[in-house]
């Protein structure tokens, strides 16, 4: 059977090693989960930590470079996460996914400094590395999404910094959620800074919303044909035959 410990916001089965705040606010050292599979034996949840990459502040709220936050926005609101804590300089919030112990977290670091968040959280509740999945944008056509088990930074700030508080290891997963080329001689700062046209905007809400589907499956069943078909989909899912 499980065991429930309530959380703020949620009740979710934990084990009962926990750690109390100020307030009194239960905040769990070792987020771990078990339940007796069919032939009695005990299973054991290794917890995710779910990051999604931005910047704080509402003038950042709705642009290219902050749809890591409203990805971590979706998976909360469908997934009945309540982010209330701040933690390791990040807005986090703790639930399950299934019976899956989950952090979600956004960084309040503003993007080039995202490792000052992920580092300390993943080490804090011990999350081991290939349960780290960290969302970013990258120069995919825009609302177009790649999930990897693991990759570079890419010239990307704030993936840089993650792998540097990772002790620059690279071997954790990540959702790249494409938000396009700037047109022309554009900067890119000031591309990433925009907020998204109509049409792009439906792509991008759409994306977000087969992107936290996606999450669900990878954290319940790992990398399996399943994901394979969703990055084929992804791929094609703008081509005109």
């Amino acid at each position: 059977m499980l065991q429930a410990l309530t959380v703020p916001g949620a009740c979710v089965p934990f084990d009962q090693r926990t750690v109390f705040q100020k307030h009194q606010s239960p905040i769990l050292r070792r987020v771990t989960a078990s339940s007796t599979g069919k032939d009695g034996e005990k299973l054991e949840y290794t917890p995710w930590l779910v990051v999604g990459l931005g910047n704080p502040g509402n003038k950042y709220h709705g642009t290219r470079h902050n749809v890591g936050f409203e990805m971590i926005d979706r998976i909360s609101k469908e997934e009945g996460i309540i982010m209330n804590t701040i933690q390791s300089k990040a807005l986090i919030g703790i639930g399950s996914i299934g019976e899956v112990p989950v952090l979600l977290a956004k960084p309040q670091t503003y993007m080039n400094f995202s490792g000052e968040s992920v580092g300390p959280l993943a080490a804090y509740y011990q999350v081991p590395m290939r349960h780290i999945l960290v969302y970013d944008e990258m120069s995919l056509p825009n609302g177009v999404m790649r999930l990897q088990p693991k990759g570079g930074h890419g010239h990307h700030n704030g993936m840089k910094s993650v792998m540097e508080h990772l002790d620059g290891c690279r071997q954790f997963p990540r959702l790249c959620i494409g938000v396009g080329n700037p047109p022309g001689t554009m900067d890119v700062k000031a591309f990433l800074l925009q907020k998204f046209g109509a049409e792009e905007r439906e792509q991008v809400d759409e994306a977000i919303k087969q992107g936290a589907a996606a999450v669900r499956i990878l954290i319940l069943r790992g990398f399996d044909d399943s994901i394979d078909r969703f990055n084929l989909v992804q791929k094609y899912k703008y081509h005109k035959v």
